[in-house]
């Protein structure tokens, strides 16, 4: 398939800008790929779709206020720069994008608020730096002052500014691993009470972890498919987070609900020769499109995403191409609300 099979225009499409509250109270389209039908509901009844033996794997990762803001030393301009990465903990070392590119160079020393304080040590792309912080303090203590200095990272289609109770808002339930750029939005409509109804019913709900990096917001760029190259992200799944899934899926009749694309592509990524899920640590730059045999992945939970997006091609890919064009098309009718604060589906 080509980039423009995922190209779609619709003249009213519904962008929130904060979420659903309660949480749970956001649409969910259910969708049903022996059935081929469609059908409606509120997240809150998402329980339903759960058996008793069937599993809930979900990203745990923490979004960190990874936007600051500054003076840059002497002129005292205004810069901003974005923290991508951290590279080496130990040196304070991150892999940034800066703003204005042009005026940030090796050996410039940018100032955020009264007492932190980092120094440009390297270029990487044109907007892109190697930053290190002047920072006395431990890995843990300066974490701390980012948290006091930065902003959440909100979507760049998000037209607001950040504001301090995004701190929370832009934040799944599950977080707990610091290291995301992006939430893992599909799991932003659980509610503590929503996941205690579907624990009650037996249903296992496993961790793994993969932090989201800027690049799922980067445009593919490319007609052929083939030739795109997504970013590598880090991700980690534990021994018993592996077992666990490994015996729902040999059970055969229960099944692996995964919550996201991005848990979706931390297991499709760490399989053995015969298909099992595998413990493992480390970086994943997996694109998943049409065709693709789904080894782990048996429903799938996921928000309305956007055209062209390597999102969208991960859903369709699990779907049904038709099927899933056939329902963005009611779901605009239907009103509801898409990308990173919008409604849900589960494909069953």
């Amino acid at each position: 398939m080509k980039l423009t099979d995922f190209r779609y225009e619709f003249e009213k499409l519904i962008v929130p800008s904060h979420p659903a509250e309660p949480r749970d109270s956001a649409k969910l389209m259910v969708i049903n790929r022996k059935e081929q039908s469609i059908t409606h509901e509120t997240f809150a009844d998402i329980h339903k779709y759960f058996n008793k033996g069937d599993c809930l794997v979900y990203n745990n990762t923490k979004v960190f206020p990874a936007r600051l803001k500054g003076k840059k030393e002497k002129t005292e301009a205004n810069i901003e720069v974005f923290l991508l990465r951290e590279l080496q903990p130990e040196n304070m070392l991150w892999d940034v994008l800066v703003e204005p590119a042009r005026k940030i160079r090796i050996g410039n020393k940018l100032y955020f608020g009264e007492d932190l304080v980092a120094e440009v040590v390297d270029n990487t792309t044109s907007r892109g730096r190697t930053i290190r912080f002047l920072f006395n303090g431990s890995n843990d203590e300066l974490y701390t002052k980012l948290d006091i200095v930065g902003e959440m990272p909100l979507p760049p289609y998000i037209k607001r500014k950040p504001e301090p109770e995004d701190k929370t808002r832009y934040q799944t339930i599950f977080a707990q691993e610091r290291g995301a750029v992006a939430a893992p939005t599909a799991a932003m409509h659980f509610t503590p009470e929503l996941l205690d109804k579907i624990a009650a019913k037996g249903v296992d709900v496993i961790p793994i972890t993969l932090h989201i990096g800027w690049g799922t917001f980067r445009p593919v760029e490319v007609e052929d498919l083939t030739k795109h190259r997504m970013d590598s992200e880090y991700y980690f799944i534990s021994e018993d987070s592996a077992a666990r899934i490994n015996e729902v899926k040999n059970r055969k009749k229960n099944k692996v609900v995964v919550c996201g694309t991005t848990s979706t592509r931390a297991i499709e990524t760490s399989l053995t020769a015969s298909g099992m899920l595998k413990a493992a640590i480390g970086w994943t730059d997996k694109f998943i499109y049409p065709p693709y045999d789904f080894k782990m992945t048996e429903s799938l939970i996921t928000n309305f995403h956007r055209s062209e997006s390597t999102l969208l091609m991960l859903t369709a890919a699990f779907c049904d191409y038709d099927l899933l064009m056939r329902a963005y098309k009611e779901a605009v009718d239907k009103k509801y609300r898409f990308y990173s604060f919008g409604d849900a589906m589960i494909i069953i």
